[in-house]
């Protein structure tokens, strides 16, 4: 009897679609002004958010890579994107109360500079973060994040950037 329950309940609720608003791209540049690839937030049908990465052209290591917030790489060093979305929340995994709805795990490259990874991100609102009024940035630092040191992870300079646009996907 139970089992025709879960059964039958997981047939009523099927997932909600996600309208086209609560997708964000962005192109994201290096230093030098070279295209390296797309980042992508997209809201769920949980309420979690999606990030999607895919970059080339990036130094081997591991790199911090964040949601700023604010949609403007325009300064030679990216500092012209602000901090991380931070809500009211401490920098870091490491931090309590924390991390940042702007923070993301450190990724690691190879020596064929490739990076494909997804994030999952409950602390993410789309319309009040990643598409408000003044926009937001995806940023990668030369260096990885340490999780803990304010407020943002003392990960070194900022390497490439990108300015989140609404998507029609």
């Amino acid at each position: 009897m139970l089992r025709t329950l879960v059964i039958a309940a997981s047939t009523v609720l099927p997932a909600l679609p996600v309208a086209a608003q609560d997708i964000a791209a962005a192109d994201v540049v290096n230093r030098d002004g070279d295209s390296i690839g797309t980042v992508s937030v997209s809201a769920r049908a949980s309420g979690t958010a999606l990030v999607t990465i895919a970059l080339n052209d990036i130094p081997e290591g591991e790199h911090a890579v964040h949601l700023h917030e604010t949609g403007d790489c325009s300064a030679e060093d990216f500092t012209s994107a602000g901090g991380h979305i931070a809500g009211d929340r401490p920098h870091g995994i490491d931090a309590e109360g924390g991390p940042h709805p702007g923070d993301l795990p450190n990724v690691i490259v190879q020596d064929d500079g490739i990076i494909n990874a997804q994030f999952f991100n409950p602390h993410l609102v789309m319309v009040d973060m990643i598409l408000d009024e003044d926009g937001s940035a995806f940023v990668m630092h030369e260096g990885a994040d340490d999780y803990e040191t304010q407020p943002a992870g003392d990960a070194g300079d900022r390497i490439a950037c990108g300015v989140f646009v609404q998507s029609v996907d």
